[in-house]
């Protein structure tokens, strides 16, 4: 699956973003979506995810009640809803999948405690920069 990361920009604290994740190619499967960032001279961190269906979701601390991550499974989208941005926000964000298959003998995914770990997502957006200004 190729992952497209778009809605980047420079905004004030306090102001909103919209970020979205367009998945193409083998959409047909499943998988566990999620938002990580990095920041210069950082490493690059958790910050949400959403599992196949869109019923769980996960976020870091950092993040909790000022981002919502949702998807659109018709439209293989995903999309980070970020409020009360604030200056340690800038980085640049990349959505990342990891498959959940989906068998007739069950279901085979990473477990929900792994969501907040990069190397566990085999497919990578290119990123996208987000700038917050004081």
């Amino acid at each position: 699956v190729q992952l497209q990361a778009s809605g980047g920009g420079l905004v004030q604290a306090g102001d909103s973003l919209r970020l979205s994740c367009a998945a193409s190619g083998r959409t047909s499967s499943s998988y566990i979506m999620g938002w990580f960032r990095q920041a210069p001279g950082k490493e690059r961190e958790f910050a949400a995810a959403i599992n196949w269906s869109g019923g769980d979701t996960y976020y870091a601390d950092s993040v909790k009640g000022r981002f919502t991550i949702s998807r659109d499974n018709a439209k293989n989208t995903v999309n980070l809803q970020m409020n009360s941005l604030v200056p340690e926000d800038t980085a640049v964000y990349y959505c990342a999948a990891t498959p959940h298959w989906r068998t007739s003998g069950g279901d085979y995914c990473i477990p929900r405690r792994f969501y907040n770990n990069w190397s566990r997502y085999a497919y990578w957006g290119q990123g996208t920069q987000v700038t917050v200004s004081s």
